[in-house]
């Protein structure tokens, strides 16, 4: 087992070999990643980690630059659009399974809706930057990124159409 000291600290590199394997299990395992190869798998895994969320906590607000992406593994999330007058207004849940942040992948790099946890939540997250220069470095792992966020974007397109043929839809007389 090889170890190493870091900073004072032991550090052995066994241990987070498997944290990175058990990782990569995970992220194989879910839907939004299915069918990615094992070397894309494996640089995933390798800047991908472990989150929880509190129900009520606030994993982006609407505007703020797009850092993060994550992988919902369990939980439930509203994405909300602020619409004057009505205040926050509820566009779509992300639940198990699930992407979590497209806007990181377009300039300006800005959340284009608030990201609300309803139920507790726990996530893989990634740094967008990381993400952006392994995709610079592998345009086929960029490409492979980049078609399954579009489905993503689709959705949540969408989505907010519905939100807004509801909203316009005349009603019917009484």
């Amino acid at each position: 087992m090889r170890s190493e000291t870091v900073g004072g600290q032991s550090r052995n590199w066994a241990v987070a070999e498997r944290m990175q394997e058990d990782l990569q299990g995970i992220i194989e395992q879910q839907p939004f990643f299915r069918g990615v190869d094992q070397d894309h798998l494996a640089i995933l895994a390798k800047s991908a980690r472990r989150v929880r969320f509190a129900p009520g906590h606030i994993i982006a607000h609407e505007g703020d630059d797009a850092h993060h992406f994550y992988l919902i593994l369990k939980g439930k999330i509203e994405l909300e659009a602020y619409v004057p007058p009505q205040g926050q207004v509820p566009i779509q849940a992300v639940g198990s399974g699930e992407a979590l942040g497209w806007s990181w992948l377009f300039p300006p790099y800005q959340w284009h809706f608030t990201a609300r946890v309803v139920e507790e939540t726990d996530a893989l997250v990634w740094e967008t930057a990381e993400l952006r220069a392994e995709a610079d470095k592998d345009p086929r792992f960029g490409y492979e990124l980049a078609s399954r966020l579009a489905e993503v974007l689709h959705k949540r397109l969408s989505a907010a159409h519905s939100h807004l043929v509801g909203f316009y839809a005349p009603f019917p007389d009484e």
